[in-house]
């Protein structure tokens, strides 16, 4: 029987904060379902009533006055379809980092679903999406990052993307914004 991967002392190894998408050593046991739940909740929670451009530009705003204040060397993008709503790059950002952000945003509008949600789902299955060869890495990437946008009642109208960061945290800045923004409007929850 192999051995089932240690937590840190005082770690629950079903934390979601324990698994790491970008480590390739072992992981908690536990940990990688723990994130998926956690993923499934914020798409079920993160919702809005009905989302416009004005929305949109708020959103992008918000992102990038978290990315200044913290120095983040983010790509930010916000797409409807082909339509870019919003779009910035701070300072330290790459060229690198507008490929990514397309690549995800691509990824979260195909399949409906967080971008690292995708990736996810291809690990708890024993792989890697990457490993399939219709899977189309200069097309898409199956990397945090990348959020739809729901509109209750009618699904994903959009999507809101950042690159930049380790995939996890690009995802989480992507939800702590989301969740800004809707408890601002009285929306979340």
């Amino acid at each position: 029987m192999p051995a089932t991967p240690a937590s840190s002392p005082g770690q629950d190894p079903a934390d979601d904060r324990a698994y790491d998408p970008d480590s390739a050593g072992p992981q908690p046991q536990g940990s990688l379902a723990a994130l998926i739940g956690r993923i499934l909740a914020e798409m079920d929670e993160l919702q809005f009533q009905s989302f416009s451009k004005d929305d949109a530009l708020d959103l992008g705003l918000l992102l990038v006055e978290f990315g200044r204040q913290r120095s983040l060397p983010i790509a930010i993008d916000i797409s409807k379809g082909e339509q870019v709503l919003f779009h910035a790059a701070l300072e330290g950002a790459t060229p690198d980092n507008e490929l990514w952000v397309r690549a995800k945003q691509r990824t979260a509008a195909r399949y409906e679903v967080p971008s690292l949600l995708v990736g996810l789902r291809a690990r708890a299955a024993g792989g890697r999406i990457e490993d399939n060869a219709w899977f189309d890495q200069k097309t898409y990437a199956a990397h945090g990052g990348a959020f739809p946008i729901y509109v209750r009642g009618t699904g994903a109208v959009a999507t809101a993307a950042v690159s930049g960061l380790p995939q996890k945290a690009d995802h989480e800045l992507v939800v702590e914004a989301l969740s800004e923004i809707l408890g601002r409007t009285g929306t979340l929850g």
